[in-house]
């Protein structure tokens, strides 16, 4: 017998009981006794005709506070500490546009020399920023500089 012809049976064997039903499990539930809850461990139901305010031992006992199977992760390493020129740039980046969307909100008369200042300090902290990146890798990452195929 080939597999092809192996394949071709199960199909056969499935297709023909489609329409069967499925055999009763053991104490009639779709699911392993594994899964099955102890009747202490189970949440009480609380009955309809209860008043809102139901009685404190009607009410189902709080979860315990078990942390042991969630991830819990690091704290978070501190922020580098940013040179001077570094706050310069940013401070004018974020600095000349605010100050020109604050201007024309207040209507606060703008000189063209202001308006040249703001967007001065915009181009100029981008250039900043970018000039500081750099374009290498970083000083400690060693001789080797990846997989070379």
């Amino acid at each position: 017998m080939t597999p092809q012809s192996d394949e071709d049976e199960v199909w056969r064997q499935i297709v023909a009981s489609f329409n069967e039903t499925a055999e009763a499990t053991s104490a009639g539930q779709p699911w392993p006794d594994r899964e099955n809850v102890p009747a202490d461990d189970a949440p009480q139901q609380v009955k309809a005709e209860t008043p809102a305010e139901t009685r404190e031992e009607e009410r189902p006992a709080a979860p315990e506070d078990d942390d042991g199977d969630h991830y819990i992760p690091p704290p978070p390493p501190p922020l580098p500490k940013m040179d001077a020129g570094t706050r310069i740039a940013w401070l004018a980046l974020f600095g000349g546009p605010a100050y020109l969307l604050l201007a024309a909100l207040l209507t606060w008369p703008m000189d063209g020399w202001i308006v040249f200042a703001a967007i001065a300090a915009f181009i100029g902290g981008f250039v900043a920023l970018i000039v500081r990146m750099g374009d290498g890798p970083p000083p400690d990452s060693g001789w080797d500089d990846g997989a070379i195929i």
